[in-house]
């Protein structure tokens, strides 16, 4: 008779349950599924495999109670989440719950722990049973001796079992594992997450000594003109009337956007008041335009291109490229020889790319320029310009290093042979003649985030490879209008257009 109460009265705290956790829906509709909907529970001595079992039916989760979860709680839950009132019951009887596959296991904590102990020592005597296999794992881009200590090294093979051993063949480049088929597998995972190919970028930079005008005609001449059509209306924007011109000209011949227009759109110089000082400027990957313009400047005698290295490296690995001479000198010893030493007086630039998740690229960069000062007890020195920084750019945008300044003083006098060295009146026949040349040293660099065909093409000096089109876009902002020339590597460029 009790048992049959026990029942009824289980059946009916059920009941009362399912509405207090479902509050204003009915019976017939079918209880919710997501876990982090708030619900409210009020237990009054109820049993806490009965717990379990409502609220493992109220989230549709398959449960599994251990023989020894027992005993009866009370409790009153309002607006918690379900999986912390879960947590809540568990803590408060002391049981745990392991999830294994779509089954939520629930035992005593101390039985769990039971259960996986004995979990690892089953593995553990099946890996010392299991056969030892040999295999050779060939390592593709990574170093065989750096993914050697980076699984644990000779001393602690961490990722190897007790009877596991691991050997490196530099000259292959392989590594040799000997253990369990199932630890082979593992290392095989992780191997193939860390072998992978390391992305490049690819460093073209200019290196211009240009006399003190070169950077402000550079920015003033810097043009370009945009043209488009939509419902009718043609909207043209370019520098300047000629260019506004030539593109009502394209515009009426359908022609299109012409390639090299003429006059300028903004200035972009990084000279003028400021220039006393070191300046960085930044372009949005003007590389045509901007060879263009160095090229028509260097033949006018503005500039003078020194050096157009292009460096290819991976990402966080330094290149340096450098070009000057080594200097010969004598040294006397205390005991009356003379040795040969040299100086070195070169231009150099050393680049350390770092490849941002979104797409863009920091530089850690170092240019030193030297040249051959005076002579000090038969020693040259060596006069030195440097510049370190680190730059955050855009994949593809082009930054200017500059404010190096060099001045060359000249004294020259002509005179007529004799009647010069007069006194005084020798002034009537000789002619002095001062010159104050002042130079400045433009480093202008564009990172590229290239594949490995593209790098290559590159190198070389030819064309990427189908489907890699070099990217490049100029972008120049002017008063309330912007152009966008885009730039492919399709097709020779056009020529450079006739600067005035």
């Amino acid at each position: 008779m009790r048992s049959e109460l026990s029942r009824t009265a289980a059946a009916a705290i059920a009941a009362t349950l399912a509405l207090v956790l479902l509050p204003g829906a009915v019976a017939a509709e079918p209880p919710a599924t997501d876990t982090r909907e708030p619900i409210t529970l009020d237990f009054q001595d109820i049993e806490t495999r009965a717990a379990l079992q409502l609220l493992a039916d109220f989230a549709e989760r398959n449960l599994v109670a251990s023989d020894a979860v027992s005993g009866s709680l009370t409790l009153r839950l309002a607006q918690v989440p379900w999986d912390q009132a879960l947590d809540l019951i568990l803590r408060t009887q002391g049981l745990d719950k392991r999830e294994i596959g779509n089954v939520l296991l629930v035992a005593p904590a101390a039985e769990i722990a039971d259960r996986e102990r004995l979990e690892l020592e089953r593995r553990r005597q099946f890996s010392e049973l299991a056969p030892l296999v040999t295999e050779f794992i060939q390592i593709r881009y990574a170093s065989a001796a750096e993914l050697f200590e980076l699984l644990g090294g000779a001393e602690h093979p961490a990722a190897l079992s007790d009877r596991g051993s691991v050997l490196v063949d530099d000259r292959t480049n392989a590594v040799i594992l000997t253990d369990t088929a199932g630890r082979i597998a593992e290392i095989r995972d992780v191997i193939a997450h860390l072998d992978v190919p390391v992305r490049q970028v690819v460093i073209e930079s200019r290196i211009v000594n240009a006399n003190a005008n070169f950077s402000t005609q550079l920015g003033i001449r810097w043009g370009g003109a945009a043209l488009r059509t939509r419902g009718g209306t043609t909207v043209k924007l370019g520098g300047g009337l000629a260019a506004l011109e030539e593109l009502q000209r394209s515009a009426t011949d359908g022609a299109g956007l012409p390639a090299s227009p003429d006059g300028p759109v903004t200035d972009l110089g990084v000279s003028g008041n400021g220039t006393t000082r070191f300046g960085i400027g930044v372009t949005d990957s003007a590389d045509y335009l901007l060879d263009v313009e160095i090229s028509a400047l260097a033949s006018e005698g503005h500039a003078e291109v020194i050096a157009r290295p292009t460096l290819i490296t991976t990402d966080k690995q330094p290149a340096t490229i450098q070009s000057g001479v080594e200097i010969p000198y004598q040294e006397a010893s205390s005991s009356g020889a003379t040795s040969t030493s040299f100086k070195e007086a070169v231009l150099s630039l050393a680049v350390t790319p770092r490849i941002t998740p979104d797409e863009r690229i920091i530089m850690d960069l170092a240019v030193h320029q030297d040249s051959v000062g005076q002579l000090y007890n038969g020693v040259p020195s060596i006069d030195t310009t440097s510049v370190t920084t680190r730059v955050l750019v855009e994949n593809g945008a082009t930054i200017v290093l500059g404010g190096m300044f060099r001045t060359n003083r000249n004294l020259e006098i002509a005179r007529t042979p004799l009647l010069g060295d007069v006194p005084v009146l020798g002034r009537l026949f000789r002619r002095t003649l001062k010159r104050n040349d002042k130079q400045e040293l433009l480093i202008f660099i564009t990172p590229r985030i290239v594949g490995t065909g593209v790098a290559t093409a590159v190198a070389g000096g030819g064309a990427p490879p189908p489907g890699h089109p070099l990217p490049g876009r100029l972008k120049t902002t002017g008063g309330n209008g912007s152009v966008t020339t885009p730039r492919t590597s399709s097709g020779p460029p056009s020529p450079p257009p006739r600067l005035p």
